[in-house]
């Protein structure tokens, strides 16, 4: 029985056109764009857009600080925005512009009809006014003495030392914060959205399981309170959209700016006719629409945004999805701490998909905070992504490419095994679904744990040695394989380049969910190549510490001691402790897997002079046994033997490289013998 496919269009906020995308505002945008994968996997009709939110007071004084054009900044700033999500592989199906002609129509439209159907009022008010700048003030632009705790240099709306809110007439010495000049009060006429007319109806929605628990609490809080109307217009100057038959009048930003969601739908409408407008805003749609946005701003979108869609006579959001905000550290983003990260400081050091996967591994459908903790970020990155996953796929591909030319056993040497995975699909895929990101990971981490533990249990490595049981080894890593490709089905939507690198490794199309109901066999698959390395510490030193800004090198030399972890340099030894180590080239006669241990392998070192050492080496992260066998290193001849619970260590041996699957050895061709000594 074939399954109704959705119609799912989504949306993230729209982020201003003022500034930079940093850390914070990706936790939304790569929570959504997970999301919007997953449902594309599933064979859902699901849409993604976006827009940057390019109007207000803030952008067109910092064109005129600029000497520039508002429209010249907001189509710098576009330019950035696109990049930067680029370089995280959020992949919207239009991004847009508040600042356009769609978005004009549709702001024009709805407040023709709004005000057509009764809901739009005029009234004068007195607000603050520059006396210099010749503009009306928003609150956010007038500073002064907190009236409730004295404290000064606070905001017009809301003081950030005792919390307090007001209204900025309240405010003791006020200032404009564009001029400096003391603020006087005027007249004028301002047009109104009478949000209390539609309280009914809100309240009815609201309850309505369109957003969390939370959220819906919160609003019965703004409910009992008493809903007040909503103004709606700003005076000239202002950047942003003139209100019909109001010269003079413009919309406020926040009006306009949920219209961008809309406004790029049409606009991507325009340019696939697949798509239909009204199929899914119409007030009687069956399609879906969800908003993922911050709960900072869930007021607009709870209240406001479905008040006017309703009051227009569109249909509402089938549900507004919010998320916590970000901390570093257990902090608050600091630039001083250098933890204020933006997302092209980041994309200069880091790969992009380890933050996709540790957001993903901290999220779930609540509204609670997450935090970036730059330890644990780095360990849970190279101990779940590269010790487990790509490891899966290390340590089957080099015996099936060596010996059986990268072609896959004809059978499934597990078939229980696979359909416990393939039913653990079902689960992670409902995880995914709730956006239980974080329970989502685990699980599939847990059959991670499962695969490396079903070769360890197998020891295909042993068996190779064993004459006539080629096939058998083979079976076995072509069953590794096999689940290697379930995990990156399910992780697909958290880590879409590494899915696609390893579909180039596994020589198939693009993976569906779908593709886990039958397992590869008798299929050819390429040389393995590295699909992720470790996270290096020197690159988180080096992303923080570009992310500091105004500092003197002494504050600078606080914070990154404080901030970095970076290890003391060991206490200073003499030149004659140091002439004492005997290191010597060796060659590796034999290597095995040690059971019990995720990182030793046992070595045979042939050190000349008919000598051999037992040596356990933690680098089977970055190599198989069989490729060891013949190849030369460097050992701590003379380090005193080292009893270990899998037996005796009879010295080190050395590799270079950053750590993982980057670690060097010496190939028997580069000239070194056996007792050889390194000076």
């Amino acid at each position: 029985m074939s399954v109704k496919q959705r119609h799912i269009l989504v949306t993230s906020a729209l982020p201003y056109a003022n500034g930079s995308i940093h850390l914070g505002h990706l936790v939304e945008y790569i929570q959504t764009d997970i999301w919007v994968r997953f449902q594309k996997m599933q064979g859902q009709r699901c849409t993604y857009v976006c827009a940057d939110d390019a109007h207000g007071t803030p952008i067109m004084l910092r064109a005129q600080k600029e000497g520039i054009s508002p429209e010249a900044l907001i189509a710098r700033t576009d330019k950035e925005h696109r990049a930067d999500f680029a370089g995280f592989y959020v992949d919207f199906d239009n991004f847009h512009s508040t600042h356009s002609d769609e978005n004009r129509e549709l702001a024009e439209t709805i407040y023709k009809k709004l005000r057509a159907n009764g809901y739009i009022e005029t009234r004068t008010i007195e607000q603050a006014y520059d006396p210099e700048k010749e503009m009306f003030l928003p609150d956010r632009f007038i500073k002064g003495t907190c009236p409730r705790c004295g404290a000064e240099d606070q905001y017009g709306d809301n003081c950030e030392v005792c919390g307090a809110t007001y209204a900025p007439t309240e405010l003791k010495h006020p200032v404009s914060a564009i001029s400096g000049a003391t603020p006087i009060q005027k007249k004028s006429e301002h047009y109104f959205f009478n949000l209390p007319a539609l309280e009914p109806m809100l309240r009815e929605w609201t309850r309505g399981k369109h957003m969390q628990p939370e959220i819906s609490n919160k609003l019965n809080e703004w409910f009992e309170s008493g809903l007040q109307q909503w103004d709606i217009s700003r005076d000239a100057p202002y950047f942003g959209f003139e209100i019909p038959d109001a010269p003079g009048k413009y919309f406020y930003v926040w009006l306009d700016a949920p219209m961008g969601y809309m406004a790029s739908f049409k606009n991507l409408c325009d340019k696939d006719k697949s798509l239909n407008f009204d199929d899914y805003w119409k007030a009687d749609s069956d399609y879906e629409v969800y908003h993922f946005i911050g709960k900072d701003i869930a007021y607009f979108h709870t209240l406001f945004w479905p008040a006017t869609l309703h009051g227009a006579g569109y249909r509402k959001p089938s549900a507004v999805f919010c998320h916590g905000f970000l901390t570093v550290n257990n902090q608050k983003m600091s630039k001083s701490r250098g933890t204020f990260i933006t997302a092209r400081t980041y994309l200069d050091n880091l790969n992009p998909e380890y933050l996709r996967y540790y957001f993903a591994a901290k999220l779930g459908s609540g509204i609670d905070d997450i935090d970036l903790n730059l330890e644990d970020f780095t360990l849970r990155v190279n101990s779940d992504l590269v010790g487990k996953v790509v490891n899966i796929a290390s340590r089957c591909a080099g015996y099936i490419n060596k010996k059986f030319a990268g072609r896959l056993d004809p059978g499934c040497a597990a078939p229980e095994l696979y359909n416990d995975f393939v039913t653990a699909g079902d689960k992670i895929a409902a995880l995914y679904e709730k956006r239980e990101f974080g329970h989502a990971m685990r699980e599939i981490m847990a059959l991670a744990d499962r695969t490396n533990e079903y070769i360890d249990e197998q020891k295909p490595w042993s068996l190779s040695k064993e004459a006539g049981k080629e096939s058998e080894v083979l079976a076995i890593y072509s069953m590794g394989i096999n689940l290697f490709r379930l995990l990156m089905i399910y992780l697909k939507p958290v880590l879409p380049k590494m899915a696609e690198a390893s579909e180039a490794f596994l020589h198939i199309e693009p993976l569906t969910w779908a593709d886990s109901a039958t397992p590869l066999t008798d299929h050819t698959i390429s040389k393995f190549k590295p699909l992720m390395t470790r996270i290096e510490q020197e690159k988180i030193d080096r992303m923080v510490y570009a992310s500091q800004e105004n500092l003197t090198p002494t504050h600078i030399k606080k914070e990154r001691t404080a901030t970095m972890n970076i290890e003391p340099i060991a206490e200073q030894i003499e030149f004659d402790d140091f002439a004492k180590i005997d290191l010597r080239i060796a060659r590796i006669v034999k290597a095995d897997h040690v059971e019990g241990a995720d990182k030793l392998l046992q070595l045979t070192l042939d050190i000349g002079e008919d000598k051999t050492r037992n040596v356990f080496a933690g680098i089977k992260s970055a190599y198989a046994p069989e490729d060891l066998e013949g190849k030369l290193t460097v050992m701590v001849a003379n380090l005193k033997p080292r009893k270990m619970r899998f037996g005796l260590s009879e010295g080190m041996v050395m590799a270079a490289g950053p750590g993982g699957k980057d670690l060097w050895i010496l190939e028997p061709h580069e000239g070194a013998q056996p007792g050889m000594r390194v000076k």
